[in-house]
């Protein structure tokens, strides 16, 4: 089951360090070992090759591009390649995102505009460059991560980011629909607070520093008792790109742990 044997699979935000891992990274390493040819980006080269390596040791197969998932010229260079190299493109993973703190009545324009190019228009570039060949091959399925973030406040003031999920989560149910006719499905896994290796950079920005106690504190805020790992997130992609889910378009894949289905506190 969830065999992705012989199909390539384009996923932005590969890397990351050994541990804990981030989610671009988790889910490389599964669609690997379930046999997918393995196209990521990444515009750290460092850590895109320490995931590219961490895949070719574990004997699976793995192309590393490198490129800002917020240029257009990146984004359309990455996929170019990948039809030359194979030909085709199965799957498409949009992963890349992350989240800065805004008021509504002090919102810096810049900001703003950054976190919509970074959490919702490079995920527009990316399905416009891979759409074209996957209407062609008459088949495809891409996976948007998003965040429950789109869905319910979360306590924190990060309006541009909820925004742009809300507003990914809607292209996506969308696009589906739009081309169902040709055979390619599209759908959003919603993580919810995942403990991956943006953690320690939010604990040093958000909490002085206090890496254990922004780590508890994300902990006692899910009704499960702990945040998830990179991996939960994996495996929600892994099905939902996986010929299992040949049924399922325009969908969201809610990952919280139960915090979607809570009264707010």
């Amino acid at each position: 089951m969830l065999s992705l044997k012989n199909k390539i699979v384009a996923i932005t935000g590969i890397g990351s360090p050994d541990t804990p891992r981030g989610n671009g990274r988790a889910t490389a390493e599964l669609c690997a070992a379930q046999g997918g040819y393995i196209e990521g980006l990444d515009i750290r080269e460092e850590e895109g090759a320490r995931t590219r390596k961490a895949i070719i040791d574990a004997g699976g197969n793995c192309h590393l591009s490198i490129g800002d998932v917020t240029k257009e010229a990146d984004i359309n260079r990455w996929i170019e390649g990948i039809i030359d190299r194979h030909g085709r493109l199965d799957i498409l993973i949009n992963n890349v995102g992350q989240s800065e703190r805004i008021l509504p009545e002090s919102v810096d324009n810049t900001v703003w505009q950054q976190q919509l190019d970074l959490n919702l228009n490079s995920v527009m570039m990316s399905c416009r460059a891979a759409l074209p060949h996957m209407i062609r091959k008459g088949a495809g399925a891409i996976v948007n991560i998003s965040s429950i973030a789109g869905i319910r406040y979360l306590g924190k003031p990060q309006i541009a980011y909820s925004a742009a999920k809300a507003a990914l989560q809607q292209y996506t149910k969308t696009s589906a629909v739009i081309h169902a006719r040709n055979n390619i499905r599209m759908n959003c896994v919603l993580p919810g607070l995942m403990h991956t290796a943006m953690v320690e950079r939010m604990a040093v920005k958000y909490a002085e520093g206090d890496y254990d106690g922004f780590v508890q504190k994300r902990h006692n805020q899910v009704p499960m008792g702990r945040m998830g790992a990179a991996e939960d997130v994996a495996h929600a992609a892994l099905f939902l790109a996986s010929d299992e889910a040949r049924y399922i378009t325009g969908t969201e894949l809610v990952v919280d742990g139960g915090i979607t289905a809570t009264i707010p506190e």
